[in-house]
C-alpha cells in the first residue's frame, strides 16, 4: 500500500489534485517563491484521531508531514520544503465548550481567530488575543507559533492564554497537557509545544484563558522629540504597574509614514474595567509628561485602528525590483534604546537598503517588541540584510523572534541565539520524531531529508 491509499483508509479526506497541492505549497513569506515545493498529498483531518493515524503512517513510511492552517505565516514555517503531506487542521474547528465561571473555552485548532472571537463577544467574553491576522489564522497556529495580538500589553502573547493542549504524536498517541489554573506535577509539557511549529507534534486542541468583554475604552496619542525619551515613558508605565492594552512607539520615519508628523508617536488605548482604564491612563499620562512628551489626542490612535490591519504591497514592491519585510524581535528595557539603533542603522548600510524603520509593538514589564521594517533590492540583498540585523539583535541579547515564530526564514540563526540548548532541542525532537519527519527544514534542526534550497543553517 502506497502513502496515499494509506492516508485514504485513514482520514476523512486526502488530496492529489493539483491545484489544490499548489495552494498548500507556500505561507506569505516574502521568500516564498524561491522554496516553495508542492506536496504529494494534501490530507484534510476531521478529528485528533485521524490526525494522529496521519502522523504515525507518515512516520512508519518515512515521508515527511507539513502541519497547516491558514498559513498566514511570514517565516516559511508552514512550507513542505521536501514535497511529502501537507496536514491541513482547519476542519478541526470550533468551540467545544465555554465555562464563564471559570473563564476557560476549549477550541480546536483549525479555528479562526474572528469565528472564535465573535462567538466568545456573542456570550460576553474576550479572549484578548486580536493579531493583524485574526481573520485568516487560526488558534492552531497562533500556538505554533507563539502569536501576539495587538492588545498583548494588557492580555499578554498566546501562552499566557493557554491552560492545556491536546496534541497528536508522530508515533500516533493523543495526548493533553495541562488544563489547571496553576499546577505542580512535573515538567510544564504545556510550554514544550508552544512555539514548536509542527516540528514536535500537531496541536489538535486547546484550551484558553478568557475575560469578560471589555466595557470602557480610552485613547491617547503622544509625541516626544526623541524615541529614547518614548521608550523612558513606556518603562517607567509599566513599572508602575499600569498595563493599557496599547502601548505602540513608533520611530520618526514611522511617525511620519504613518502620522504625518516628524516626531516620534505613542498610540496608546486601554479597554476593560472604568475604574482600571482610568487610573492605567492617568498613569500613562503622568509618565508620559515627566518624559517630556506632548499629549497630542487620540488621533493617531484613530488613524491607526482605521488602518491596523492594512499589510504592505508586496507584489507591488516586487515590481519594482524591491523585497520588503518585517522582524520583530524582543529585548530588556536596558538594551531596547542600542538595539533599536544598531539594528536599524545595520540594515541601512547594507547596499540596496531603500527603506529601514521601527516601532515598538508589544511592552511588558521586562521589556518590549521592537518591530523593524526593512526593503531593499538586489540578487543578495536579502539575505544580506538579514544577516546585518540578527547579528545586532544578538549582539545586545535581543530574542530573534517576538511572535512571527522561525520557520525557514530565521532557521540559520537559531543554533547560534539558543548555544547548547539548540542541541538539547534537537534531541527532544529525537525523542518524540525519531523518524523526522514532522516539519522537517525548521527551526534549524537536523533535516534526515537533506537540505533545503535556502540558508538554513
Amino acid at each position: 500500500m502506497d502513502i496515499v491509499e494509506r492516508l485514504r483508509s485513514v482520514c476523512r479526506e486526502v488530496s492529489t489534485d493539483l491545484d489544490d497541492l499548489e495552494a498548500s505549497a507556500r505561507d506569505r513569506w516574502p521568500m516564498a517563491a524561491a522554496v516553495a515545493r508542492p506536496p504529494d498529498a494534501v490530507a484534510r483531518p476531521s478529528c485528533a484521531g485521524e490526525v494522529a493515524a496521519v502522523l504515525a503512517a507518515c512516520s512508519d513510511a518515512r515521508v515527511p508531514v507539513t502541519p497547516a492552517g491558514g498559513r498566514s505565516g511570514v517565516c516559511g514555517g508552514a512550507m513542505p520544503v521536501h514535497g511529502g503531506v501537507v496536514l491541513d487542521l482547519r476542519a478541526l474547528a470550533g468551540v467545544a465548550w465555554v465555562d464563564d465561571a471559570s473563564l476557560q473555552a476549549e477550541a480546536g485548532a483549525g479555528t479562526l481567530g474572528d469565528a472564535l472571537q465573535s462567538q466568545l463577544s456573542a456570550e460576553g467574553l474576550t479572549l484578548g488575543h486580536r493579531p493583524q491576522s485574526v481573520a485568516i489564522s487560526t488558534v492552531g497556529g497562533w500556538v505554533a507559533c507563539r502569536s501576539a495580538g495587538q492588545y498583548s500589553t494588557r492580555y499578554g502573547k498566546i501562552e499566557d492564554m493557554v491552560v492545556g493542549l491536546e496534541v497528536a504524536l508522530a508515533d500516533g498517541r493523543v495526548i493533553r497537557t495541562g488544563g489547571a489554573p496553576r499546577a505542580a506535577t512535573g515538567p510544564d509539557l504545556t510550554a514544550l509545544f508552544l512555539g514548536s511549529e509542527g516540528t514536535l507534534g500537531a496541536v489538535t486542541s486547546v484550551r484558553l484563558r478568557l475575560h469578560p468583554a471589555p466595557p470602557v475604552e480610552r485613547r491617547a496619542g503622544y509625541a516626544f522629540d526623541t524615541f529614547a525619551a518614548g521608550i523612558e515613558a513606556c518603562r517607567r508605565t509599566l513599572r508602575r504597574g499600569a498595563r493599557p492594552a496599547v502601548l505602540r512607539l513608533y520611530d520618526r520615519a514611522e511617525s511620519e509614514q504613518s502620522f504625518g508628523r516628524g516626531d516620534n508617536v505613542l498610540v496608546v488605548l486601554d479597554e476593560g474595567d472604568r475604574l482600571l482604564v482610568k487610573a492605567t491612563m492617568a498613569v500613562v499620562d503622568e509618565e508620559c509628561s515627566a518624559a517630556d512628551g506632548r499629549a497630542v489626542g487620540a488621533e493617531p490612535v484613530d488613524r491607526w485602528l482605521a488602518h491596523r490591519d492594512d499589510t504592505p504591497d508586496l507584489e507591488g514592491l516586487a515590481r519594482q525590483g524591491i523585497v520588503g519585510d518585517t522582524m520583530e524581535v524582543a529585548a530588556p528595557w536596558s538594551a531596547l534604546g542600542g538595539l533599536h539603533q544598531h539594528t536599524v542603522s545595520s540594515v541601512a548600510a547594507v547596499p540596496g537598503t531603500v527603506w529601514t524603520s521601527a516601532h515598538v509593538s508589544h511592552a511588558y514589564g521586562d521589556g518590549a517588541c521592537l518591530y523593524v521594517s526593512l526593503a531593499g533590492r538586489g540578487p543578495d540583498w536579502y539575505v544580506t540584510a538579514w544577516d546585518a540585523a540578527a547579528g545586532a539583535v544578538l549582539a545586545h541579547g535581543g530574542a530573534l523572534s517576538h511572535h512571527h515564530g522561525i520557520g525557514l526564514a530565521k532557521a540559520r540563526f537559531l543554533p547560534i541565539a539558543l548555544g547548547a540548548a539548540h542541541g538539547v532541542l534537537a534531541d527532544v525532537k529525537r525523542a518524540l520524531d525519531p523518524a523526522g519527519v514532522l516539519n522537517p527544514g525548521k527551526l534549524g534542526l537536523p533535516d534526515p531529508f537533506g537540505p533545503v534550497a535556502w540558508p538554513a543553517g
